[in-house]
């Protein structure tokens, strides 16, 4: 009977040092492991760049001038054209023109001979156009939103270059073989923004100098860039 009781004590004892045995085991494992334990974060960013893209998605069309001119007895005619830029630049973009030559408008036969460049080269639009004993040649601006407009193409009632008014038919600019901005948005157009460009041949009675017959032409270039 003692035997059994001992051989019972034993057989506890043993169970005893083996849960002890494993509780420690437990322990230490997680003592070592850590992670397996508890719930940790792991943060990580996905990063795409989306670049600005530009185009012309109409481009300017050529422009004929309404009507031929007297060359002795003078007269005056206008073409008009207009381009439609799109980007997505969130800053918006600028436009600038340049032409050719100076003076822009020549005789394609009598390349010798030319229309006068409106103005002082260079100087920023007048408010109205101004008649010369020469013949000129002078542009202006307009746009789908007055806003996009150059500053230069603005106007107070009196003067360009001043104010926030927009006018038909004022602020007229000379060709310049550098480039002059015409617009200056500070917005995204995806959509499209539109510019019109108009253009005007004024010859006076006996122009000095004299006009020989002939076609006259000048060639202009567009410059678009996102700011």
């Amino acid at each position: 009977m003692k035997s059994a009781i001992n051989l019972k004590n034993v057989a506890t004892q043993g169970v005893l040092v083996a849960v002890g045995l494993i509780t420690v085991l437990a322990v230490s494992f997680t003592l070592l492991e850590p992670a397996l334990s508890f719930a940790v974060l792991d943060d990580f960013t996905i990063r795409q760049q989306i670049t600005d893209e530009i185009s012309f998605t109409v481009p300017a069309a050529d422009v004929t001038m309404v009507g031929p001119i007297q060359g002795i007895t003078g007269g005056n005619a206008t073409g008009t054209t207009y381009t439609v830029v799109r980007t997505n630049s969130a800053a918006g973009y600028t436009m600038d023109i340049a032409f050719s030559n100076g003076p822009a408008m020549r005789g394609e036969v009598s390349t010798s001979t030319s229309i006068r460049d409106y103005g002082v080269y260079g100087a920023e639009p007048t408010f109205a156009f101004t008649a010369s004993t020469a013949a000129q040649f002078a542009y202006t601006v307009s746009a789908s939103s007055s806003t996009d407009l150059d500053p230069s193409f603005l106007n107070n009632g009196a003067s360009c270059n001043i104010g926030s008014a927009t006018t038909t038919d004022r602020c007229w600019k000379g060709a310049s073989t550098t480039n002059f901005r015409i617009i200056n948005r500070n917005t995204n157009a995806s959509t499209g923004a539109t510019t019109s460009i108009k253009f005007v041949v004024n010859v006076p009675s006996n122009p000095s100098p004299a006009l020989v017959q002939d076609f006259y032409q000048a060639t202009a270039t567009l410059t678009a860039l996102n700011q």
